[in-house]
């Protein structure tokens, strides 16, 4: 220590040493002593990063490097630092004849310990592993309060931890993958070379001095609390190292960036649960304080566009670790103005906003003339969408292309100039999900990459790959695919308008897949679907489930729609206040305002007693981990039932188990599961468990071989958008002149250009050039031709956002269509209705039948290239027709074929008796359907009664069971009120006695 500071702070250490006497050796020990007394109180990393004052002298125990070298001999006090490695070291005073491997110091303070095994004797890492564990003691100071992470290292792998707990310690490892870093492969490290070994980039690249002092710069930080206003506890609180992932793809990307400057894109396709957050929040400092061969900024500004809070507050607490310059990182939360002036202002170097603000933001950057400045993008889960007008907007306010029209430049022109790659902007986007336009926009197109469908050569594929196979293989995730327990819905319908029909009116010709869903989705979100569900959800979770991580295991259910998602909330909460459990606490989660048949309004904070924002935050609460929970008396909720939310970017370790009742395809598939392979220090693979009532598990397995390993797609045909233009001009609706016309107001109708009537008069001249289009689409014979124009303009529409951006033509004509047609798709009168009527379905049988528990593990599936646009895509199709009859026969053959009488919902001697009681047909004739329910409910318990010699059994599960009763009470009550107020109850009674007689035999009628 005293070297390097001898060589670099000459003048400040004879001042010190003036200040204790002169006597040099009482300086060194008393400094000493002061050094070890502030990392006691702020940790090794601040001690470095900060710098030691003693008695009013400043000394720096570490120069890290600058991120210019324009100062002379800039790089003097950086190469004055003194890296060394102390072999077979005695750590400890209690314990003087234990010694470590090897230990790293810098300037003579510990930072890292290593182990090394050698299988020549007998032995490996995982003794490394063990001999940390058991030999270490974690209360000695040198591992306690000195060194910052620990190695377990043989001659093929590597462990990492960065706290040592005795036999609890977590070591994780810390290897390149089968097949290297930033490719797809497996645990573990690629074979080593001819004379080397397989962890040599331990000391060749983590241990080089550059990087190493690097990653005790601007790598290595302490997790910051997750309460607000806690105080971090350096020596307790958790310390973060970079995975060798998370450190390989900062150092290709900033290296990258720094030789060919701004203008590129990089996507990077790294698992769920790899860590993206602090990759990011390491990414975006780095980028700001990046300097290129001529010590000039490649950046100017780094704008993270991100829509998740965890992740703002996360970046500004852990780079103000790195900097301690107040107003490094900006979030945008309030309105435009404040995002132009940070991106102006001299000391907001990160910007962290949504991608929603920029389209606001644009005239503002224009007048401030900050379009030629260099920024780079970071995009926090990038999807498709990035493709849209929002993100022509962004690159429109910072894209040196969208400089100012030219005097010879017409509107068409400029707007094609601005939405295809912009030299001064590069975009560094993250998703474990890379769908096809994702690749093509931010991707790396690889001319030598082979589909191996096809054998076409040239693939979009990303720049950096941490893939899910790796991360399962690892650890660092749970393979969600393990244990996928599936369940059959198993029903029949009902419909007594069309069970003997012979007219076309009552059995009516229907849209078979509209009929199809709507009847599909009557029969699994009726209540007694939705009770057997519920039942089957709360037992399976108390039986398998709510013992699991000491009693903190949690559950999510996954819906359909917002109604499911009420409808099977309210279903458990029943369920679990029935059966008097109190381990089963529920939540409930969608977006907006709920309705009922009653007209009663619900939403998630009503129902849940608290505002969404604190949903996290209390679904997570758990009593096992609060030392005041008798005292705080605080409600645990374990089951969360969702409505398309939660089902993406929800990091909730906690969470075991997984029911679903909806559909899942594709990406959604993938990131709805992957909420449950988070790990936690409690959980292992045995604790996730999923329960599906909809999908086969085999779709499920298809669904992850996307994104197991790596993901790539073809480029788009040049001549795509062409065709796609040929189709839309051939309808013979669109005229040049009109176009060009609604392009120049267009333009000048821009928000905020000019006053508001001007504005006003401007929109309504836009309105006037899209009319005579409109007119000669109503004007098409057949809804047949109107439905394919529509598609055609939406398939041009969809394709040319996003191609646009990728081949640049400087075809005015394609700009021209795209932007009259998108406002035109708005104006366009809507399709011809389709909406359906099941007239009077009803449910009859229902039963959940146990199907399977699988093990769908992948394994290796190689490159999976995902479709891009189709030259024959989209557009409009003609319904199939049906008769309802027919379309309803089909459904019960196919989900309830195996089904017998003893599954039957008994209800039409209840049915018979409602309605042929005079005063229930007073009631019903005089009041509406929820006033005659009423009543109903309570006369079906006297009908009940005096029927039970006809059926014993029946009559035993009406009154044993609620949910039984509440389904027949709701389907009886239905049915009896309709045919009481039907003109012709007559006949409505004879055909229902015609069902009974069908349904349940002569002789119960006899009886």
């Amino acid at each position: 220590m005293y070297r390097f500071i001898d060589a670099t702070q000459a003048k400040a250490w004879d001042r010190l040493i003036g200040f204790y006497g002169g006597d040099r050796n009482t300086a060194q020990r008393q400094f000493a002593e002061r050094v070890a007394s502030e990392i006691d109180a702020r940790g090794v990393l601040d001690v470095l990063r900060q710098g030691v004052r003693d008695r009013g002298v400043q000394i720096d125990l570490v120069y890290f490097r600058p991120g210019h070298t324009l100062a002379m001999d800039a790089l003097a006090e950086y190469n004055a630092n003194v890296l060394t490695v102390a072999r077979q070291l005695h750590y400890s005073t209690r314990h003087p004849r234990r010694s470590l491997d090897m230990a790293l110091l810098v300037n003579g303070l510990p930072v890292a310990t290593v182990e090394l095994k050698n299988p020549n004797t007998r032995q490996n890492a995982d003794h490394a592993v063990a001999q940390y564990r058991r030999d270490r003691d974690p209360n000695d100071v040198f591992f306690a309060k000195r060194a910052l992470v620990h190695f377990a290292v043989d001659p093929d792998r590597a462990f990492i931890t960065t706290r040592l707990r005795g036999a609890d310690t977590q070591f994780l490892p810390f290897n390149l993958g089968s097949n290297g870093p930033g490719v797809s492969g497996g645990a573990g490290n690629p074979a080593a070379a001819p004379g080397s070994y397989s962890v040599a980039y331990l000391y060749e690249q983590i241990w080089q001095r550059d990087n190493w002092l690097e990653i005790l710069h601007r790598f290595i930080h302490i997790k910051a609390p997750d309460k607000k206003g806690a105080k971090e506890n350096p020596h307790a609180s958790p310390r973060i190292f970079p995975r060798y992932h998370q450190w390989d793809a900062v150092q290709k990307m900033v290296t990258h960036a720094q030789e060919y400057g701004a203008g590129h894109n990089y996507l990077i396709q790294h698992s769920a649960g790899s860590g993206k957050s602090n990759t990011i929040a390491w990414l975006a400092h780095r980028l700001s304080t990046l300097f290129d061969a001529a010590n000039k900024p490649v950046f100017n500004k780094i704008i993270v566009i991100t829509d998740r809070v965890v992740l703002d507050r996360q970046l500004q607490k852990t780079i103000f670790q790195f900097d301690h310059t107040p107003g490094v990182v900006k979030k945008i939360d309030v309105d435009s103005t404040q995002l132009a002036n940070s991106l102006d202002d001299s000391t907001s170097k990160i910007i962290i906003s949504t991608l929603q603000m920029y389209p606001f933001v644009l005239r503002k950057i224009a007048d401030m003339g900050l379009a030629g400045k260099r920024y780079a993008v970071v995009i926090d889960e990038a999807h498709s969408s990035q493709g849209g007008e929002s993100a022509i907007q962004l690159k429109k306010a910072l894209g040196s292309n969208a400089a100012p029209r030219e005097d010879d430049e017409d509107d068409a022109e400029y707007m094609t100039r601005v939405r295809g790659k912009q030299p001064n902007l590069s975009y560094f986007a993250f998703t474990a999900t890379p769908k096809s336009p994702t690749l093509k926009l931010f991707g790396t197109f690889d001319p030598d990459r082979v589909n191996q469908r096809t054998g076409e050569q040239g693939m979009y594929v990303p720049f950096h790959i941490y893939s899910m196979r790796q991360a399962i293989d690892e650890g660092y995730i749970l393979d969600v695919l393990a244990n996928y327990i599936t369940y059959n819905t198993k029903w029949r319908l009902r419909n007594a308008a069309v069970d003997q029909a012979e007219s076309a009116i009552s059995n009516p010709e229907v849209d078979e897949a509209k009929a199809k869903a709507k009847l599909v989705r009557y029969a699994e979100q009726h209540p007694k679907s939705l009770e057997q569900k519920a039942r089957l959800i709360v037992d399976d979770f108390r039986e398998n489930i709510t013992g699991r991580l000491g009693g903190r295991a949690k559950a999510m259910v996954v819906t359909s729609s917002r109604q499911h998602a009420l409808d099977l909330y309210q279903a458990i909460r029943a369920y679990v206040t029935l059966r008097g459990f109190k381990d089963c606490g529920a939540l409930v989660a969608f977006s907006g305002q709920l309705k009922d048949d009653a007209g009663l309004e619900f939403t998630e904070s009503q129902l849940n007693g608290f505002p969404e924002s604190q949903l996290p935050d209390r679904f997570g609460y758990t009593k096992a981990d609060d030392p005041q929970a008798t005292a705080r008396a605080q409600e645990e909720y374990r089951i969360l039932v969702v409505a398309e939310k939660y089902q993406t970017g929800f990091d909730q370790p906690l969470l075991c188990a997984m029911y679903v009742d909806k559909p899942l395809t594709g990406v959604a598939a993938v990131q709805t599961l992957s909420r449950l392979n988070r790990i936690h220090p409690l959980k292992s693979q045995d604790d996730v468990h999923i329960l599906d009532f909809v999908n086969e598990a085999a779709d499920i397995q298809t669904a992850f071989e996307d994104w197991f390993e790596t993901t790539i797609t073809e480029p788009s045909d040049p001549n795509l958008l062409y065709t796609k233009q040929r189709e839309v001009m051939d309808y013979g609706l669109l005229a040049a002149s009109e176009m060009e016309a609604f392009i120049r107001v267009l333009s000048a109708a821009s928000p905020g250009r000019m006053p508001d009537a001007a504005e006003r008069k401007l929109h309504t001249e836009l309105h006037d050039y899209l009319n005579p289009a409109i007119d000669r689409f109503n004007a098409l014979e057949t809804d047949d031709e109107r439905e394919g124009f529509r598609g055609a303009l939406q398939d041009y529409v969809r394709a040319y956002s996003l191609i646009a951006q990728i081949v640049d033509w400087g075809d005015r004509d394609l700009e021209r269509l795209y932007q009259y047609g998108r406002i035109l798709l708005i104006r366009l009168p809507g399709r011809p209705s389709t909406s359906v009527d099941i007239g009077d379905a009803d449910l009859s049988h229902f039963r959940l039948e146990f199907t399977g528990r699988h093990n769908v593990s992948l394994s290796s599936v190689g490159d999976r290239n995902v479709r891009g646009h189709a030259a024959d895509g989209g557009g409009y199709r003609e319904p199939e027709v049906k008769p309802l009859s027919e379309v309803i026969e089909e459904l019960n053959d196919r989900f309830g074929l195996d089904l017998s009488t003893s599954d039957q919902i008994l209800v039409y001697q209840q049915v018979v008796g409602l309605v042929e009681d005079t005063s229930m047909q007073q009631i019903a004739l005089m009041n509406d359907e929820a006033r005659f329910g009423q009543v109903a409910d309570d006369r079906l318990d006297d009908i009940v009664a005096e029927n039970a010699e006809r059926n014993t059994d029946f009559m035993k599960l009406y009154f044993d069971n609620n949910e039984f009763q509440k389904a027949i009470k709701e389907a009886a009550r239905k049915r009896a009120y309709r045919i009481i107020t039907e003109p012709a109850r007559d006949e409505a009674l004879a055909k229902l006695r015609s069902e009974m007689r069908r349904e349940t035999g002569s002789r119960a009628i006899e009886q």
